[in-house]
């Protein structure tokens, strides 16, 4: 199981990777929230989550899951998603005001 989510971790980071490299700004935002993806997968596999692992202390429960990962991942979600609202925001802008979405114009290397 480990070497699927290692996988598909890997898959999120490098399909992430190559979206912020292009020159488009959604395929910007778009990498960048498949980052912030794998990097909550990651957080949250880290807490050794297991089927028969309770997060609260019941009797009988051998082990416990760790709930931090879990609270910093639910935190993670919230921020990612105001971080792609104003990277949209802020595209549309761009967008607005260059009349051009890539990253990287070369329209104001003149003034």
């Amino acid at each position: 199981m480990e070497i699927l989510v290692s996988i598909g971790v890997g898959l999120l980071f490098a399909g992430g990777i190559f979206l912020v490299l292009r020159p488009r700004s959604f395929s910007v935002v778009l990498g960048f929230t498949l980052i912030s993806y794998a990097v909550n997968i990651l957080v949250f596999v880290a807490g050794l989550l297991d089927r028969d692992t309770p997060p609260l202390f019941l009797p009988g429960a051998a082990r416990l899951a760790d709930p931090l990962p879990q609270a910093l991942v639910l935190t993670a979600i919230v921020i990612g998603f105001g971080m792609t609202a104003y990277l949209v925001a802020l595209s549309l802008r761009s967008l607005g005001e260059h009349g051009t979405d890539t990253v990287d114009s070369d329209r104001d290397a003149g003034e």
